[in-house]
């Protein structure tokens, strides 16, 4: 079964059990997980003398999906539960690594200028990233590192990516803007403010610029929005979307922490959130660059939430006391990106991984957001 596949289960809420047959520490860090998903853990090297140690956890109807790191051992395994007469066993292609890289494309609307936006699902890390599309031209937002993907979805558009944009500089996984903007030949864009130690050239995102995308225009308006980093800067598209990078998502708000500053952006985390954003038109989307559980995933498949629902439900928006939300915001965070200091000096220029390095630094879940739920 192909990543793809166990995505459109889990946005269709189709049932799936998945044998998870990494080591425990591995199963217990990161796994496949939905609303209709069930998993157990038994590891490979219980399983080499023959799989009666797992029978006990399989269901008796239903798919059953073998999964591990790279996809040798559960080929093996699933082999060896079809020999034992379990009908319905499969394998995910290329493991846990290829689940962790697949993109879901998703049309978020049409804009009013003409063109298109659609949002970009990594479902294997809770990435979200986006590309506006107009007239032939593309704009791509908080890239990713399979930058394959999205080169091949603008050539299907018919378009030529002339714009990349990090809102932030990304500290969960390696972005792929700088990438995409030196092979298309497009201009890269990064907040000035987060790229204090990068070694490369950049033009700078800052306030009161416009980024014209064909007839489609991205305002960046006075939405500098610090606390996730020092230069986290927000952007609305089409006077309708806000693509809120890692400062606000559905059911939580970011973290301040990632780069050792959790008590000096811990209040501008607050402004952003509770006077920046709050000045902002209730009616507006918000379109974050993560998101934490796939019960935030619409029936489409998409992350999404008005800002004025967000300000009535969400938790980390609802904190009146300042005192109480430093406490929230510095205090009792789940721990940190796996390897997120090599992730920042790589989105640095600083560190230049192969990509089986690059790989092995993402695995995991993207901890951005001060809670999970």
């Amino acid at each position: 079964m192909s990543p793809g596949e166990v995505a459109r289960a889990m946005i269709a809420r189709s049932p799936l059990f998945i044998l998870d047959v990494r080591n425990g520490d591995a199963y217990a860090d990161w796994k496949i997980e939905g609303p209709s998903i069930a998993s157990a853990n038994v590891p490979y090297f219980e399983l080499l003398e023959g799989v009666e140690p797992a029978l006990p956890y399989l269901p008796e109807e239903g798919t059953i999906l073998v999964a591990c790191a790279k996809e040798g051992s559960s080929r093996f395994v699933a082999d060896q539960l079809a020999e034992a007469g379990r009908n319905s066993v499969r394998y995910l292609e290329g493991g846990m690594k290829a689940w962790s890289e697949h993109l879901e494309p998703v049309k978020i609307g049409d804009l009013n200028g003409g063109g298109e936006l659609y949002q970009f699902v990594r479902p294997g890390k809770g990435c979200l990233s986006y590309m506006i599309v107009s007239e032939g031209e593309a704009a791509v937002v908080d890239a990713p590192r399979m930058t394959g993907a999205l080169a091949r979805f603008a050539e299907e558009k018919g378009a030529f990516i002339r714009h990349t944009i990090d809102t932030h500089l990304h500290a969960d996984h390696i972005s792929g803007g700088r990438k995409i903007a030196e092979e298309a030949g497009a201009t890269y864009w990064l907040p000035a403010k987060d790229a204090d130690e990068v070694v490369f050239s950049y033009e700078p995102l800052k306030e009161g610029r416009a980024i014209k995308v064909g007839r489609s225009e991205i305002s960046i308006q006075p939405i500098y929005s610090p606390g996730h980093t020092i230069g986290s800067t927000s952007l609305i598209v089409d006077d309708r979307y806000l693509l809120s990078g890692d400062i606000l998502f559905t059911v939580s708000i970011g973290r301040p922490d990632l780069a050792g500053q959790a008590e000096a952006w811990s209040g501008d985390l607050r402004r952003t959130l509770y006077e920046t954003y709050k000045r902002l038109p209730d009616r507006l989307i918000v379109l974050p660059a993560h998101y934490g559980q796939p019960e935030e995933l619409a029936e489409d498949g998409s992350v999404s939430a008005k800002l004025g629902d967000l300000y009535a439900n969400n938790p980390g928006l609802n904190i009146a006391d300042e005192t109480a939300f430093d406490n929230a915001v510095t205090a009792d965070l789940p721990p940190q990106p796996n390897a997120y200091k090599q992730i920042r000096q790589t989105n640095m220029g600083r560190l230049t991984p192969d990509e089986e390095e690059q790989r092995e630094m993402e695995i995991g879940p993207n901890r951005c957001a001060i809670h999970d739920k």
